[in-house]
C-alpha cells in the first residue's frame, strides 16, 4: 500500500499511468486511519514529491474528514467527524482537536505549498476546539507569509473567546497583518503590499458595523500597514465612514484622531466631494480635504494651460508629448475643469457659511456670559444697541463736567455803583 500511495503510476492497473495529481491518492488515502496517513504522507515527502502537491493531498484529506475545511458547506465525506455518533461531544472534540494538531505538524515547511484559505479555514477549526497555542502561532506564521493571497470570506474568522465583546477576531486579524508588514521587503512584493491594503479595507468596512469594535483596534488596523501601501484612500474612507455611522457617539477628540489614517491628496473626486459634504467629519478635515482638491485642481489647470501655449509644456527638458491633444478633446477638458471649479466653489461657499455660523455662535455666547456677569441678558443685537446707548451718556456726562487737571477761575463779586446820593 505505501508503495501504491508513492507511485505516481498505479499497480492495480499496470500500463496505465496516472497524472501526478492529488487525486491519485486519495481515494486510498481516505480509507486510512490518522497514523498511518502520517506515515504515507513521510513515504511521499521521501520520495520527492513537490511540496504544492503533498499540500494539495493534505488538504484534500483534510477536507474529507472536517468539511468545514473544504470551503464547501454542503460537501461531507464518509468519513467526517462531524457525523452523528453515540460518542459525547467531548469525546468528538477531542478528537477534532488531536486532528487539527496532527495535521499542522505534517504540512510541509516550504512556503506556498499550502493554500492560503485552508490555512485560514484551519486556523478558523483551531482556534473553535482550542489547540494548544504553539499550533495556532504556527499557522499564523504560515498565514501572513501568503496574507495578500486569502479571501475576504476566510479571513472573517469569528472570536471564539468569552473575554472579547466583538463578533470577529480582529485582534487575529492585527496580528496577522504586522506579521506581514515586518516581513523582509525581498519575501513581499509591491504587489503583495498593495492587495494586502485593499484586503484590510475591506475587512475594516465590515468589522466597523459591530457596535463592540474599540476605536483602538480599528486604528491599530488601520495603521498597521505603511503609507505606501495603498495608492488610493478610498477604501480607508470608506471603512472610516461606516465606523462613525455604527458608533455616533464617538467624541470629536477621537474623530480627529481617526481621521488622521486618511490622506487626503489620495482620495478620488468622488470620495472628496463625499468628504465635503459629511457631516460626520471634524471641520478641520473637510477643510484639509478642499484644500487638497483646489491644488490638484489649480495644478491641473496648469497642465492645461501649458499646452494651450500660455506656458510652456517642457520647462525641464522633458520630452514633448508624443500625441498633442486635439481641440475638441481640449474643450471637452475645459468644460470639466470648468464644471469642477463651479462644484468646487459651491462646496466652499458651503463651508465657509457653516463657520461663519459657528463663529456668530461662539460670540453670541461670549457675549451672553459678559452680560450675565452685568445681571442683563439681551440677544446679540438689544445689548450692541445698551453699549451703544451707554457710551454715548459717557460722552455727554463727560461734556459738561470739568476736567481736574484744569483749575476753575475765582469767580469774583459783582461791583457795586456808588450813590451820588
Amino acid at each position: 500500500m505505501m508503495n501504491k500511495l508513492a507511485l505516481p503510476e498505479s499497480s492495480t492497473f499496470p500500463g496505465k499511468p496516472m497524472p501526478p495529481t492529488a487525486e491519485c491518492w486519495f481515494d486510498d488515502a481516505c480509507i486510512l486511519d490518522m497514523d498511518y496517513f502520517v506515515k504515507t504522507i513521510s513515504g511521499i515527502k521521501a520520495k520527492g514529491v513537490r511540496p504544492d502537491l503533498v499540500g494539495s493531498i493534505i488538504a484534500h484529506y483534510a477536507s474529507k474528514w472536517l468539511p468545514d475545511l473544504s470551503g464547501n458547506d454542503t460537501e461531507k465525506g464518509p468519513m467526517s467527524l462531524q457525523e452523528s455518533s453515540p460518542e459525547s461531544v467531548t469525546v468528538s472534540w477531542m478528537k477534532k482537536r488531536f486532528f487539527v494538531e496532527t495535521l499542522v505538524g505534517i504540512l510541509p515547511p516550504e512556503r506556498d505549498s499550502i493554500p492560503c484559505n485552508f490555512l485560514l479555514r484551519l486556523l478558523r477549526t483551531a482556534n473553535m476546539v482550542g489547540v494548544e497555542p504553539s499550533y495556532r502561532a504556527e499557522l499564523e506564521k504560515r498565514i501572513s507569509w501568503q496574507l495578500d493571497q486569502a479571501s475576504l470570506k476566510e479571513l472573517m474568522i469569528p472570536s471564539f473567546s468569552h473575554t472579547c465583546g466583538t463578533l470577529l477576531d480582529v485582534e487575529l486579524v492585527i496580528r496577522l497583518v504586522k506579521r506581514f508588514a515586518s516581513l523582509d521587503e525581498g519575501t513581499r512584493s509591491g504587489i503583495a503590499v498593495v492587495k494586502v491594503a485593499k484586503l484590510v479595507d475591506s475587512y475594516l468596512a465590515e468589522a466597523a458595523l459591530d457596535t463592540n469594535l474599540s476605536l483602538e483596534d480599528f486604528i491599530a488596523l488601520g495603521a498597521a500597514l505603511p503609507s505606501h501601501a495603498r495608492a488610493m484612500d478610498d477604501g480607508l474612507y470608506r471603512a472610516i465612514d461606516t465606523y462613525l455611522k455604527a458608533h455616533p457617539g464617538v467624541s470629536k477628540q477621537d474623530r480627529k484622531v481617526l481621521c488622521r489614517l486618511i490622506d487626503s491628496r489620495k482620495l478620488s473626486p468622488e470620495a472628496s466631494l463625499h468628504a465635503a459634504q459629511n457631516e460626520r467629519l471634524p471641520v478641520r478635515a473637510v477643510i484639509q480635504v478642499l484644500f487638497c482638491e483646489q491644488s490638484k485642481l489649480n495644478r491641473h489647470v496648469d497642465w492645461s494651460g501649458s499646452f494651450n501655449g500660455t506656458r510652456s509644456p517642457n520647462p525641464a527638458g522633458l520630452e514633448a508629448p508624443v500625441r498633442c491633444m486635439s481641440k475638441r478633446e481640449m474643450n471637452a477638458q475645459q468644460m470639466e475643469i470648468k464644471k469642477l471649479k463651479e462644484e468646487l466653489l459651491r462646496v466652499q461657499s458651503q463651508c465657509v457659511a457653516m463657520q461663519m455660523q459657528m463663529e456668530k455662535l461662539v460670540d453670541k455666547k461670549k457675549g451672553f456670559f459678559r452680560w450675565k456677569k452685568l445681571g442683563i441678558m439681551p440677544s446679540l443685537k438689544s445689548s450692541v444697541s445698551v453699549f451703544e446707548k451707554i457710551e454715548e451718556e459717557r460722552e455727554a456726562n463727560f461734556g459738561r463736567q470739568t476736567p481736574i487737571d484744569i483749575k476753575p477761575k475765582p469767580v469774583r463779586p459783582p461791583k457795586w455803583r456808588k450813590s451820588m446820593s
